[in-house]
């Protein structure tokens, strides 16, 4: 899962609608055992606050959370960065490193996007796991560690298991308990909650006078509304149509849903765009040109801020470098 400047509380999960309701009480027990969790859910579906509130309400509270995206890593420094480094170990070790291991010792370590790790990162993974030991690129001693692993993925890893991209043993001890999240479209009772909770917080992080308020055509369109991309798509719809729209009241109108391809607008199912027939005179839908009007309207509107206006379209700053690229938009 791509790293999200979420808004919301990291530490609680909004909502009252039965589901929530369960994840929280589901959560309380987990957070009371030292076991391995493995946290199911779909991309955007809040995983990595899920994790941070079984760390937070159990034994180990007062010690370190540290969350590590598996993905985000470039393969060559991933045992560098799990487990450190002696100065002079190889070019460039200039001192000793700590590894994320031994960070997170007394606490927990999340491993995110765990099914991203190359196979022999995972041998490596099992072995410190299974001795609760490791040992640093150039030491020749192990360091004892303390850690509880939670770990996550958007990603079906009995699947994986059988197409050989993920370890069959590393699975069991990972996954002593499985945990997965609800996608947003499955608490859709809870969307008026969670919308009040962001626009107050986009209101006190852009100094605003007064929090914005969703009318009654608005809150319907987010509830009919799919959401693909979950909790972390509402924030950026939300905060999108903060910046766009005049006035405090926000309408059906100011939300701009399907910023990307993959997503789709209220109450719909993705339509596949297929060429007219010859005595049709209606055009296929334009996806690519949808998708590069809207990339041009937020520079538009951030005066060509590359960094604010991959903000506002909901995408990563390497995202729009890339669809920037592809449209030879300068």
């Amino acid at each position: 899962e791509e790293p999200s400047g979420d808004i919301t509380s990291k530490t609680s999960i909004t909502g009252q609608s039965p589901v929530v309701n369960a994840l929280s009480k589901k959560i309380a027990k987990l957070a009371r055992s030292q076991a391995p969790v493995f946290i199911h859910g779909e991309s955007g579906s809040g995983k990595e606050r899920v994790a941070r509130m079984i760390h937070e309400q159990g034994s180990r509270c007062n010690a370190s959370f540290i969350p590590v995206n598996c993905g985000a890593i470039p393969a060559e420094l991933m045992e560098s960065e799990f487990f450190g480094h002696i100065k002079g170990s190889f070019t460039g070790a200039n001192s000793d490193k700590e590894g994320l291991f031994q960070a997170a010792n007394g606490g927990t370590l999340f491993l995110d996007e765990i099914a991203e790790l190359p196979l022999h990162m995972q041998v490596k993974l099992l072995r410190v796991i299974q001795e609760k030991a490791v040992k640093p690129v150039g030491a020749q001693r192990e360091i004892p560690v303390d850690v509880r692993i939670l770990s996550a993925s958007h990603k079906n890893l009995a699947i994986l298991i059988k197409e050989g991209h993920f370890r069959e043993d590393l699975y069991y001890r990972i996954n002593v308990i499985e945990l997965t999240v609800p996608p947003l479209r499955e608490r859709s009772d809870d969307i008026p909650l969670l919308a009040k909770q962001i626009l107050e917080q986009l209101a006190h992080k852009t100094e605003r006078k007064s929090t914005p308020q969703l009318d009654s055509s608005a809150t319907n369109a987010l509830q009919q509304y799919s959401f693909p991309g979950n909790v972390r798509e509402l924030e950026n719809i939300l905060e999108r149509a903060l910046a766009l729209a005049e006035g405090d009241m926000l309408y059906e109108s100011d939300l701009r849903f399907g910023a990307s391809p993959q997503q789709q607008t209220p109450s719909t199912q993705p339509q596949i765009a297929t060429p007219a027939p010859a005595d049709n005179t209606v055009k296929p839908f334009d996806l690519v040109g949808q998708e590069k009007n809207s990339i041009m309207h937020a520079l538009e509107q951030t005066r060509w801020n590359k960094t604010a206006a991959a903000k506002l379209l909901g995408l990563s700053l390497r995202q729009l470098r890339y669809r920037l690229e592809k449209y030879q938009i300068e």
